[in-house]
């Protein structure tokens, strides 16, 4: 996210969500599958390929939570004198079409009760699954945006913005419908970095500029010779369906 203060600049903030996001290959959710004996397994198949298109219009996200999602994408990876933001590589299209995967729907993860507050080493414990917390989550922030300063978030400066964000990112902004803390950092922030560096396949990292901006080679399997060097690749990233950079 944008930082007023100084004390966070953007190329610190992406050199510390690298070791967090998926930069290449497998985003979850949209594995493809085969059946061995009735038991479902992953595919070594890539999900087929939807680059980021131009007037993308959203197929779970109405009208309201798509300018929220993109209002929020814009704060947390805006483009700056280093490179494209969130929005202009395309992470909104990622994210919603995450919401049509097995995952958005729970469908990879054991969803029975009861449901219990746990630690956060023993993972993800809510009964809602992603689509309910975007859901919720949204309108529970717009609500608070409401409540507090008579708007919705869009309609917030890049500034108050920046301040809603941080109070849920640091828990001291929260809902009776949700824990948004965990809306926050558990799927925003992290499908936000998802769609930001993982392979343009899935809708976003747009012309793999992301990858450029950090030197990342994508997919390639000959550049073990740059491992640990302090510079970028200076070849090109690759993508899975083998477009290049």
């Amino acid at each position: 996210m944008s930082s007023n203060d100084g004390q966070t600049s953007r190329r610190d903030f992406l050199a510390t969500t690298l070791a967090l996001a998926p930069l290449a290959v497998t985003v979850v959710g949209q594995t493809a599958a085969q059946s061995i004996n009735g038991e479902q397994l992953p595919s070594s198949s890539p999900a087929p390929d939807h680059p980021s298109v131009p007037d993308y219009r959203p197929s779970y996200f109405t009208s309201a939570e798509w300018a929220f999602i993109n209002a929020a994408c814009a704060r947390i990876i805006p483009a700056d004198e280093h490179g494209p933001g969130a929005v202009e590589l395309g992470v909104p299209q990622y994210i919603d079409r995450q919401m049509g995967t097995p995952w958005a729907d729970g469908g990879i993860w054991y969803m029975q009760g009861p449901f219990f507050a746990g630690a956060p080493e023993f993972g993800y414990q809510s009964q809602l699954t992603p689509k309910q917390q975007y859901r919720m989550g949204i309108k529970a922030i717009d609500t608070l945006c409401h409540e507090r300063l008579n708007m919705p978030f869009v309609a917030l400066t890049a500034a108050q913005q920046d301040d809603v964000l941080k109070q849920i990112e640091k828990g001291s902004l929260t809902s009776t419908e949700l824990p948004l803390s965990t809306f926050f950092s558990g799927f925003l922030l992290r499908n936000v970095m998802e769609g930001y560096f993982g392979d343009p396949m899935y809708g976003g990292n747009k012309d793999m500029a992301a990858w450029k901006m950090i030197g990342y080679p994508g997919v390639r399997a000959d550049y073990l010779e740059w491992v640990g060097q302090a510079k970028p690749y200076p070849y090109g990233p690759v993508s899975i369906y083998g477009k290049r950079g």
